[in-house]
């Protein structure tokens, strides 16, 4: 590590002080780089309208109100995960989220993307940390900002969740709608850059926690980087614990490359990759881009080409999210789906088990102790996977349920074959069948080009518009 921040040392003292002079007069100085790849790339230039995914995701929404909610709800699933779906999050755009140290340039390259430069409507950069708030570009017909009180109020969006976080975190969270045509297509979200020398406390509200739910709803995240900005601290390997299991989601990029020589970039490749290696603990490693995303024309004597196609190549994955907007949707409900079943599944065995130890003159809160306590004891996950088709690797984890249980009292639930009504079915009947056949038959209509019928939402008001209270009449 020492020789780590050595490097990152030497590499900031070639860049700052050629930075600094040029920072005065940049955009005078530079030519701005030609945009046409990325209109191309993604599409903007076409004139075509766009796509109407209202049937689809009605009746997605459909399926997770009368099929999946009613078992969430009643076994309180969202008190063991945290996850709560709204109408909101399944209509929503495509996410993608913006996270790094300070500085290395993800307001700028936000920017960039959207051609938002020398407009009143950037995103304000600089060499200092300037983006204190979590920032939400979406589309608007013109330029507004929304108090994050309001986004938090606003059931129509996906960010009501967000309120239970606080009033502090409600001060630093800002929505920006601009009308811009790739923000039809997808929201961008930027955070505050990750400074190692300041206390997560000191934020005033929960940064971890909030990055956290940013993360699980996110369908591509940006780690970005820059050649002075390569150590890891407490708080990036901290953020970087909490992206296991999003690999797949993953793009990490070394920003401001066209800075450095030939040599000198191939050094800081390999600390980047030297650093972040105890923390990206998979078998593929990651995919690193390597370029310079800001306005202005690469440095003379650099990689152009290179830069060019390794863009290119990141335009090419953001694309890909967009176009994969309804397939990426579905899989996560019927994911999502799959865990609360698995978890109503464990919770009826916890119970059965109860009911079987209980007698006559034994204490039922020592009792249910004993088989919180020792699951292994009672065979409680054992059972799940030997009589149903759950998969070990999906399995909470037994500490979990120490925590659930002492805040929701085993007596407080039904077993599954009492989760029954003559008109409505069994929940647990409904879950499996959207697991194994709606969502699947959902997902099949899109490959072949079908058109799903709308389905009829007035038993379970998944059809009614969401409201904002904050909204005058």
């Amino acid at each position: 590590m020492r020789a780590l921040v050595l490097l990152c040392c030497f590499v900031a003292s070639l860049l700052l002080p050629g930075q600094a002079e040029e920072a005065e007069d940049v955009s005078e100085e530079a030519p701005l780089r030609d945009r046409s790849h990325i209109e191309k790339t993604l599409m903007l230039n076409e004139d075509k309208p766009a796509d109407d995914f209202s049937v689809v995701l009605q009746r997605l929404r459909k399926i997770y109100h009368s099929s999946i909610k009613p078992l969430e709800q009643s076994y309180k699933y969202n008190e063991l995960r945290q996850h709560e779906i709204t109408d909101g999050e399944i209509t929503s755009k495509p996410m993608v989220l913006f996270l790094g140290p300070w500085s290395v340039g993800k307001s700028t390259m936000i920017n960039y993307l959207l051609g938002l430069e020398n407009t009143r409507y950037q995103l304000y950069t600089g060499a200092e940390p300037t983006t204190s708030e979590f920032t939400v570009l979406m589309h608007g017909p013109k330029l507004k900002t929304i108090e994050g009180i309001v986004m938090a109020a606003d059931s129509a969006r996906s960010f009501s969740p967000l309120e239970k976080f606080g009033q502090n975190f409600l001060e630093k969270l800002i929505g920006i709608e601009v009308p811009h045509k790739l923000l039809e297509r997808v929201t961008f979200v930027d955070t505050p850059g990750i400074i190692e020398n300041r206390k997560q406390q000191e934020r005033g509200y929960p940064f971890n926690d909030v990055c956290q739910w940013f993360i699980d709803r996110a369908d591509l995240i940006f780690v970005v980087f820059d050649p002075t900005k390569l150590d890891v601290g407490l708080e990036l390997e901290m953020l970087f614990r909490q992206l296991k299991g999003r690999e797949s989601q993953i793009r990490i990029i070394l920003n401001k490359a066209d800075n450095l020589a030939t040599q000198m970039l191939m050094r800081v490749y390999g600390a980047l990759f030297w650093s972040l290696a105890p923390l990206i603990n998979v078998t593929e490693p990651p995919r690193v881009y390597v370029s310079s995303f800001w306005p202005y024309d690469y440095k003379p004597d650099t990689h152009r080409d290179l830069f060019l196609r390794e863009e290119i190549s990141l335009l090419e994955d953001l694309n890909q999210v967009i176009e994969n907007r309804l397939e990426n949707k579905i899989a996560f409900i019927r994911q999502h789906a799959i865990r609360v079943r698995i978890h109503a599944l464990l919770v009826d065995r916890y119970l059965q088990t109860y009911k079987e130890k209980m007698t006559f003159f034994s204490d039922g809160e020592l009792v249910f102790k004993d088989i919180v306590e020792d699951p292994d004891k009672f065979y409680i996950f054992k059972t799940i996977l030997a009589k149903t088709n759950v998969s070990k690797f999906d399995l909470p984890h037994r500490e979990a349920y120490k925590d659930f249980f002492g805040i929701n009292p085993i007596s407080s639930f039904k077993l599954l074959s009492q989760q029954c009504s003559y008109m409505g079915g069994c929940f647990l009947d409904k879950i499996e069948r959207a697991i194994t056949q709606e969502l699947p038959s959902l997902l099949g209509s899109l490959g072949l080009g079908k058109n799903p019928g709308a389905l009829n939402c007035d038993k379970t008001g998944c059809g009614e518009t969401p409201k904002n209270r904050y909204k005058k009449p």
